[in-house]
């Protein structure tokens, strides 16, 4: 494939300058012309493909809608002439299940412009109808169902092909959230694909700005430190060379950029300290952050390994469908109140005529009832209907928040792993096919830039990528003063004296998300001592006590001295993924909230 060799650009001048303008499919439509306008940048990028994004472009599909996210048009509109004019190029993932017919309405878009651009697109990542082997790489289930879709996750140098050919807009299909960076990094520095610490520096970068204002105040558990959150700027990444990187944002606009927020951001949607991608293999426990001026945090550190030697495809296919009817309950006896409701309920509609059935009360007296089964007109008003009719002979004060109504169909998301080998991106400029774009190596890389070997222990099978060194294969040691073992003649914080029982959150921020069923759950300190504390206090079993909805569930705990920060990945908690998930906070969102506010025992010289 064509690239920019390395040093013919950016050694010599200034870092990349990449900035993001959207975090999700409905993220503020201002936000490109925001960065474009904001001060000088190299690279606009734009994140809309969550996991659940694809499957409701695979709805609005099947309607004759278009398989691509409009939005990114609409903001596109703002700011071509503006990005052709000042060399900005412009590359999202925003193609979706459709890159090709994206593209073409890009290319109308500008004629009607009066402009130009030179407009590629990637393909290659849509496996839908390949013969799969459908076993879930998180359960290892196997999948009987057909899949309404199947989408390779791709990398970055498909996208650095097209910019070495000379696209001016370049747009994807399903891309890792990271290749909107390191696809720009490849071409603007060269790097090979041995060029490990400096892609594993850009993976870092991309993952930190993919999400928008959550890398600049948005979404943060101290929120109070943020000035002017309601006109937060957008994140951009400064990338130099040797992949390192330092996260900023416009001058004038509202939010903030710290070592925390940075932090959040980091420890957001992962698992282990090894982050898997189609490039290569990012060690989240070697980065440094520091701070580099106001609004500004260096990133620095970052070690590379070899990618695995598979890739993760997200498939989605209909579970059937489902409805929810949510009953207040106010006053005293709140539990009793609950399974009154639920026996009128199931008097009349049989709790096991359901293929599922979820029933949650929460602490503020919601009792949520979510019914999924295949036969629409049972999950239907009839079980809504049945609800309503309980509405004088249940508890007192009985009123519900919604109307009865009909069952809507629900997708499940389906993890599955593939030889990356099997993968053939494609790579079109014009319309025209360029050459083959190579998704990894024949052969891996067994070295790093630094000549840094592999670990020779045999490989596990990770759930979002292929094989990956066991969970005890050495690490490189953190840096220096952030180790719990402790190096003969440095010193570790020991609590004495009393403790106080305080929110967790008055020492510790948070930040949860989700990874298909399972959800993760970052928590991270700001000093030395707490976190010695912390990664002490809070075990898998502690956290369990503390939110007992966890119970029964498998938890994973990953530590990260170099951040201060400990990672949990809660197995399952969110059944079949999003879209299929009865909770009322489907993506978890608010899970690292719920732990703050809990109390611990925590010794009286760590509270700030």
């Amino acid at each position: 494939m064509s690239t920019i060799a390395a040093g013919d650009r950016g050694s010599a001048r200034a870092p990349l300058r990449v900035a993001n303008c959207s975090g999700f499919y409905g993220d503020r439509l201002s936000a490109a012309r925001e960065q474009v306008e904001g001060g000088p940048i190299d690279v606009l990028t734009g994140d809309w493909l969550a996991e659940l994004t694809m499957l409701i472009l695979a709805g609005n599909r099947l309607k004759g809608r278009p398989g691509y996210a409009t939005t990114f048009l609409r903001q596109l509109e703002d700011v071509l002439g503006t990005c052709l004019d000042r060399g900005i190029k412009i590359v999202a993932n925003a193609g979706g299940l459709d890159p090709a017919g994206c593209a073409q309405a890009v290319r109308e878009l500008a004629a009607g412009l009066g402009l130009s651009p030179r407009i590629a697109h990637v393909t290659g990542d849509d496996l839908t109808g390949r013969d799969l082997d459908l076993v879930n790489a998180d359960t290892g289930e196997r999948l009987s169902a057909t899949p309404l879709t199947a989408n390779a996750y791709l990398g970055g140098r498909p996208i650095a092909t097209a910019l070495s050919a000379g696209a001016d807009v370049v747009v994807t299909g399903r891309v890792t959230d990271a290749a909107l960076v390191t696809g720009p990094g490849i071409w603007w520095y060269g790097w090979q694909p041995g060029d490990l610490d400096a892609l594993a520096g850009s993976v870092v970068a991309g993952h930190v700005i993919e999400c928008g204002c959550q890398a600049t105040g948005g979404n943060y558990a101290f929120f109070q430190d943020v000035p002017d959150l309601a006109h937060c700027g957008f994140p951009v990444a400064e990338l130099h060379a040797d992949g390192s990187s330092v996260i900023t944002k416009h001058p004038g606009t509202g939010g903030l950029v710290s070592t925390g927020t940075v932090t959040a951001q980091l420890m957001y949607e992962i698992a282990g300290p090894r982050y898997l991608g189609p490039d290569v293999t990012a060690r989240f426990d070697t980065i440094i952050l520091s701070d580099d001026g106001p609004d500004r945090v260096r990133i620095s550190g970052v070690r590379g390994e070899p990618p695995p030697g598979t890739l993760k495809v997200a498939v989605n296919h209909l579970g059937g469908y489902r409805n929810t009817m949510t009953l207040v309950l106010t006053g005293l006896d709140l539990p009793a109140k609950a399974r009154l409701a639920e026996e009128a309920i199931w008097a009349r509609v049989p709790r096991d005529s359901f293929d599922q059935v979820d029933v949650t009360l929460t602490d503020s007296g919601l009792l949520r009832i979510t019914v999924m089964d295949a036969d629409r007109r049972r999950a239907g008003r009839a079980f809504s209907a049945a609800v309503v009719e309980t509405g004088l002979a249940s508890y007192p004060g009985f009123y519900g928040l919604n109307p009865p109504g009909d069952a809507s169909p629900y997708g499940v998301y389906w993890p599955v792993l593939v030889p990356a080998g099997e993968v053939e991106p494609e790579v079109f400029l014009d319309g025209e096919p360029l050459l083959s774009a190579v998704q990894v190596p024949d052969a891996a890389p067994a070295a790093s830039a630094s000549d840094r070997p592999a670990p020779d222990a045999a490989p596990a099978t990770g759930t979002s990528g292929g094989p990956v060194p066991p969970p005890d294969a050495e690490l490189p040691s953190p840096p220096a003063g952030r180790t719990l073992d402790v190096p003969p003649g440095q010193t570790v914080f020991i609590p004495r004296g009393r403790t106080v029982e305080v929110p967790l959150g008055r020492v510790a921020g948070a930040r949860s998300g989700d990874k298909g069923g399972n959800a993760n759950l970052g928590v991270w300190v700001r000093t030395t001592e707490q976190y010695t504390w912390l990664a002490g206090h809070l075990t898998a079993d502690r956290l369990r006590e503390l939110l007992p909805g966890l119970s029964g569930h498998r938890i994973d705990r990953y530590e990260f001295p170099n951040l201060n920060a400990l990672n949990f990945v809660v197995h399952g908690l969110l059944g079949r993924g999003v879209a299929a998930s009865p909770r009322m906070d489907p993506q978890a969102k608010a899970l690292g909230e719920e732990l703050r506010a809990r109390p611990v025992a925590l010794p009286e010289e760590l509270l700030p």
